[in-house]
C-alpha cells in the first residue's frame, strides 16, 4: 500500500489483553460490520449488537448499565443534558391534544418548554399544587397522558407524597415521571415506589464535578422502554462518550460525596435557622420544610442543597450585598459540584413560610466551618446595606 492508504488502514496494532480498572472511552459514529450479512439498524443495542454510534458507544452503554443497577430500573437512556431528559419523556408520552400535569415547583426550563414548544405543539401542561398528594385525582381528565412528580421541589424545597401520586394517576392509566436529581438516583427509590420513568441532570451529583452536561431517562416498565426508545431515536439525542466517561469516574465517588456535602448542609442549615434575619430555612430534614414528614418516610438521606426564607424587611439590593460579600460561595446556576454556589430569588412568586426573599445554597467539599465564617460575613455586609 502506498503510505498515504496506510494512515488510514494501518497494519500494526496494539497487543491485546491489556486490562483497565477504568471504562475505555470508545468514540465513534460509524460502527464497521464483518459482511454485509451483518448488517443491522435500530437502536436495541443491548439485544442487537451495535450499528451506530448515535445509539451508544460501550462507553455509554456502559454508563447506562450502571444507572439502571443502581436506580433498578428496567433501562437507562442517556441524553445530552437534564433538559433534554425532560423533553424526552414529554414527547415520548404527549401528543396533540394531550393534558399534563406538573408542580409549581418544578425546574424552571421544564415549566419554560411547557408554556412554548409543548403549547405550540398543542400539548396543555397544567401546574398544580405539589402537596396536593393523593387530591391529585380531581385534576386527571380522559386527556391526561403524564403526571410529574419533583420532590424536593426547586428552590422551595417541597417534599411531595409520591406513592399517593402514583396510587392515584395509576389508577387512571396514567403514568408518572419523576425528576429525582435532587437524590441522585440513590436517596429515593423511584420504582421501588411506583413511577414509570425517572430522569436524572447527571451534570449534577453523578458528574459531580461541573465540568460536564448530561442527563438520564431511566424507566421501570416495558411499555415506558418502548415509547422512550422510539422517541429517543427518533429525535436523533445522542450523548457524548466523553461526558460519559466522566460521568463513570463520578460514580465512583458518589457514595462519599453525597455523605460529606449532604452532613454540612444539614450542619450549615441549622446553623442558618438561628442567624437574625432568617425567617424559615426550607431543607428537607428540617421540620421547617414542606412535606418533612414525607422525606422521613421515603427518603434515606438528605442532599447538598437548601434555601433561606430572609425576613421581609430585607430589599432587593441587601439580598444582593448578601451574595455579592461571599467569597467561597460562587454565584452560579447548577449544583451538586465540589465547588459552594448561591443563588438569589428576590422575586419568587412561591416562598414556603414566609413572604420574604429567597437565596438557595448549594454545600460543597470546602470545610463547614469556612463555609460559615463566609456566610457570616454576608449577613453583616447585608445588615450595614440596609
Amino acid at each position: 500500500m502506498n503510505w498515504r492508504s496506510k494512515l488510514i488502514h494501518p497494519e500494526g496494532k496494539a497487543p491485546e489483553g491489556f486490562r483497565s480498572l477504568a471504562v475505555p472511552t470508545y468514540r465513534g459514529s460509524t460502527v464497521v460490520f464483518h459482511t454485509q450479512e451483518k448488517v443491522r439498524e435500530g437502536w436495541m443495542e443491548h439485544a442487537d449488537g451495535y450499528s451506530y454510534g448515535l445509539y451508544g458507544t460501550p462507553t455509554a452503554l456502559e454508563l447506562g448499565v450502571r444507572l439502571a443497577e443502581l436506580e433498578g430500573a428496567r433501562h437507562t437512556f442517556l441524553t445530552s443534558s437534564g433538559q433534554s431528559a425532560i423533553a424526552l419523556i414529554y414527547l415520548s408520552f404527549c401528543g396533540n391534544g394531550s393534558h399534563v400535569l406538573l408542580p409549581h415547583t418544578a425546574y424552571g426550563p421544564s415549566k419554560e418548554l411547557a408554556n412554548g414548544l409543548l403549547q405550540r405543539c398543542g400539548i396543555e401542561v397544567e401546574l398544580y399544587d405539589p402537596l396536593m398528594g393523593a387530591d391529585i385525582e380531581r385534576l386527571l381528565r380522559p386527556e391526561t397522558a403524564l403526571v410529574w412528580c419533583e420532590s424536593p421541589g426547586s428552590i422551595t424545597m417541597e417534599v411531595q407524597d409520591v406513592p399517593a401520586i402514583v396510587k392515584a394517576a395509576h389508577t387512571s392509566g396514567v403514568p408518572v415521571a419523576l425528576d429525582n436529581t435532587y437524590a441522585a438516583g440513590v436517596l429515593f427509590d423511584a420504582f421501588g415506589h411506583g413511577v414509570d420513568v425517572s430522569m436524572q441532570a447527571l451534570t449534577k451529583y453523578v458528574g459531580g464535578h461541573s465540568d460536564l452536561l448530561l442527563g438520564s431517562v431511566s424507566v421501570g416498565t416495558e411499555d415506558a422502554y418502548l415509547r422512550i426508545g422510539e422517541t429517543h431515536r427518533a429525535l436523533g439525542i445522542s450523548a457524548s462518550p466523553d461526558d460519559c466517561s466522566l460521568a463513570l469516574r463520578g460514580l465512583q465517588t458518589l457514595g462519599v460525596r453525597l455523605a460529606a456535602m449532604g452532613s454540612s448542609a444539614l450542619a450549615i442549615a441549622e446553623w442558618m435557622r438561628d442567624q437574625e434575619g432568617v425567617e424559615v430555612v426550607l431543607h428537607p430534614a428540617l421540620t421547617s420544610c414542606p412535606g418533612h414528614e414525607l422525606w422521613q418516610r421515603d427518603f434515606t438521606g438528605a442532599a447538598s442543597i437548601f434555601s433561606i426564607v430572609f425576613a421581609e424587611k430585607f430589599t432587593v439590593a441587601q439580598i444582593h450585598s448578601f451574595v455579592n460579600a461571599l467569597r467561597l460561595f460562587k454565584i452560579g446556576w447548577s449544583w451538586g459540584g465540589t465547588a459552594s454556589l448561591v443563588m438569589a430569588y428576590p422575586n419568587l412568586e412561591r416562598r414556603p413560610g414566609g413572604a420574604g426573599p429567597v437565596v438557595r445554597l448549594s454545600i460543597g467539599l470546602e470545610d463547614r466551618a469556612d463555609l460559615i465564617a463566609d456566610l457570616s460575613v454576608g449577613l453583616e455586609a447585608m445588615k450595614k446595606a440596609g
